[in-house]
């Protein structure tokens, strides 16, 4: 049998791959019989070979193919396809497409694409052949009941503030979210969550302060950036930890700000960061627009100063930390 997978929401995507494995019978007896293939490389005679090869003490054999489709994206080179590739690549889907045909009965062949065009050939070609599942990032309002659903079915329950904060915070990151989802359930034991618990618990919501700090900071509001260094380390966060995260961020407001004088798009530039929240692209993005090369310089240059005291042994972590914020945050923008 075959079927397609495609889309950038890649935690549905791996859920659905799951429910295809179950399906097919006992896991243990699957996993000898499972081969995983890259698409992009793999020469479609030994993708032929693999769907025939008969289980080993098993009823199905599992194929997974990832890659493929993006193998035959149209390219954006002079905004055209050369006519040579054009025919080497349609002679290629005929094989493909011929493979797919002859799947014998004890082989499940799934194939699977990320950020895959609907002009793509090979998808057009297969989508005439079984129906296309496709996972797309969940848009903002379908996050929320995405939420709730997931608290449900780990035996949780939740308030609507509780699953706002969560979707500012986390985004559809859904792997993310997912794991922040089990942490709850498991923190609150049983009661309902609220907005407090996501504070106390997603690590998001706890990073939220350290950009209030770094707000506080950037715009040289001193009293406000040592209150919520203490409330940070109040809750038990390591000066370490906090240095490293201030570095962190104010690399990624240099890189974005960079990123965004070339000309570059917000969602470029997520995408391009990659490990960027929603939330903290947002974050990044404002922060931005607050800051010049030579105030995001100046910090840079403290954050390592401090850093290096600390590792020498010539300051305290805490006492080092809570000295930087409070002259950087009196000091003015440098002009840019």
């Amino acid at each position: 049998m075959l079927h397609v997978l495609i889309g950038e929401d890649d935690f549905s995507l791996r859920q659905t791959l799951e429910n295809i494995k179950k399906g097919i019978g006992d896991l243990a007896a699957l996993l000898p019989n499972t081969i995983v293939l890259d698409g992009r490389t793999v020469a479609l005679e030994q993708l032929r070979n693999v769907c025939e090869t008969v289980p080993f003490l098993a009823e199905k054999r599992l194929v997974v193919v990832e890659g493929l489709l993006e193998r035959f994206e149209p390219s954006r080179k002079n905004g055209r396809i050369k006519s040579f590739r054009q025919a080497d690549q349609a002679e290629e889907i005929k094989k493909v497409i011929a493979i797919a045909k002859a799947v014998p009965s004890f082989t499940e062949l799934v194939i699977i694409g990320g950020s895959v065009k609907t002009a793509n050939p090979l998808l057009r070609e297969l989508s005439t052949l079984t129906k296309v599942a496709s996972f797309p990032l969940l848009k903002p309002n379908q996050l929320s009941p995405w939420i709730e659903n997931r608290v449900k079915q780990a035996g949780g329950n939740i308030a609507p503030r509780a699953v706002t904060a969560l979707a500012r915070f986390v985004g559809n990151d859904l792997w993310t979210m997912a794991n922040e989802v089990d942490k709850l359930v498991v923190y609150t034991a049983g009661r309902r969550i609220e907005e407090a618990d996501v504070k106390a618990v997603v690590s998001y919501a706890r990073e939220e302060k350290i950009y209030e700090m770094t707000d506080a900071v950037i715009e040289s509001r001193s009293g406000a950036a040592q209150e919520a260094l203490q409330q940070l380390l109040q809750q038990g966060m390591a000066p370490a930890y906090l240095l490293a995260s201030l570095s962190l961020q104010v690399r990624t407001l240099f890189l974005v700000r960079e990123m965004r004088a070339s000309g570059q798009s917000r969602r470029e530039i997520q995408q391009k960061l990659g490990r960027l929240t929603d939330f903290q692209m947002s974050k990044a993005w404002e922060q931005s627009e607050k800051c010049s090369p030579a105030r995001l310089r100046e910090l840079y240059h403290r954050l390592l100063e401090t850093d290096v005291s600390i590792k020498t042994g010539k300051m305290e972590g805490e006492i080092a930390l809570n000295i930087l914020v409070a002259e950087l945050g009196q000091r003015g923008s440098v002009p840019a």
